[in-house]
């Protein structure tokens, strides 16, 4: 019987989709789509800053809520400042405003910019009152989960893709709010995402965080397919050290989700931790995440307007986005001993796509 859900890996999946397993391609972090409708794509960007701010921008050929709708520039934007301000921002603009190139990372929307070529990237945006313009320059290569392809289905032709482009990279730039320019530095991080269905058919839910802690970076992700591809788990894991990928096999992967109570803005269930287990025989490492507080919780009606809204509800739209802060520990463990310990703060997100599950949240298994 042929898998409902899961990451295409196989020979023909690479001659397929034009990609190699050893080599990702600047034209990989291009445009994939058309935005034409039941097509969805975006570039995404987060960083922690020096000066104890996060910073999120992505620029989105559509709002993930509404896959049908032809082309409908969003771009997003989450500033949390150390004195406790919070701007969370989320701009419309007309179709012919964007455009974006096929053989490298350049989006454009109005006067906004998101460009680069896998080893540096310009990321400026002018959304809400909100000015950023930054600098992103990689310390770790592009990589990728096998293909990066998600498959759903008997004919394995819905799919749901993802670039890590920069799993981690050097911040340089300012933002600017109230008219006051900040100059910064920090740690980021740039994805790309496309695909050619509504998650909302394909995915019930996911956790996804990276971070990095002493000499570590981490990508972490359990997602869960919808209903009908029997809440398939499809875990995505990759660690590096000084640079260097050491642990990116997600068939030996254990995901726990602890600690779950009901968020009260959104009706979701949320694991204050959640870890990933990476077990390579004797050795292996623990990878937690325990949450501080919330950066975003919102519902995906509440960010429809009109006539939009009041569909989304005629249809009970159930979906929701959660990102979170906290602390990051990643252990290295040796024969059932802890050998290294390592503590920093991270930024990670749940993302639900319908209505909870009922039973008892997991404690699963790797799937392959």
């Amino acid at each position: 019987m042929t898998q409902q859900a899961g990451i295409a890996r196989t020979d023909a999946d690479y001659r397929r989709i034009g990609i190699r397993p050893d080599i990702i391609a600047e034209w990989e972090d291009g445009a994939r789509t058309d935005g034409r409708r039941g097509t969805y794509e975006w570039w995404y960007f987060d960083a922690h800053l020096d000066d104890g701010a996060t910073l999120v921008v992505i620029f989105m050929t559509k709002d993930l809520s509404t896959p049908g709708k032809p082309l409908s520039p969003v771009i997003r934007l989450n500033l949390d400042l150390p004195d406790g301000r919070r701007y969370n921002i989320i701009q419309d603009f007309p179709a012919a405003s964007y455009s974006a190139r096929t053989d490298r990372a350049d989006v454009r929307i109005a006067s906004n910019v998101f460009s680069g070529d896998l080893a540096h990237y310009e990321i400026r945006a002018d959304v809400g009152g909100v000015r950023v313009d930054v600098t992103l320059d990689a310390e770790i290569r592009p990589w990728r989960p096998h293909t990066g392809y998600l498959l759903f289905g008997d004919k394995r032709d819905l799919e749901f893709s993802w670039l890590p482009a920069v799993p981690q990279g050097t911040v340089r730039g300012s933002y600017e709010v109230a008219g006051v320019r900040t100059e910064v530095s920090g740690v980021g991080y740039h994805d790309h995402n496309w695909g050619n269905v509504g998650m909302m058919s394909i995915i019930h839910d996911w956790y996804w965080a990276r971070g990095q802690a002493g000499p570590y970076s981490v990508i972490a992700s359990y997602v869960t397919a919808h209903e009908k591809y029997g809440y398939e788990p499809i875990p995505i894991f990759m660690l590096a050290r000084d640079g260097r990928v050491v642990a990116d096999d997600a068939s030996r992967v254990r995901f726990e989700a602890l600690d779950t109570y009901i968020d009260g803005k959104t009706g979701k269930p949320v694991a204050r931790t959640t870890r990933y287990h990476y077990d390579d025989g004797g050795d292996g490492y623990v990878v937690t995440f325990t949450k501080d507080r919330d950066l975003v919780a919102n519902t995906f009606t509440e960010q429809l307007k009109g006539w939009r809204k009041v569909a989304a509800r005629l249809i009970r739209v159930d979906g929701a986005y959660l990102r979170f802060t906290g602390d990051l520990t990643i252990e290295r463990r040796k024969d059932g001993e802890t050998v290294e310990t390592f503590t920093e703060e991270a930024i990670w997100e749940l993302m639900y796509f319908g209505h909870a599950r009922t039973e008892t949240p997991r404690r699963s298994g790797s799937a392959s």
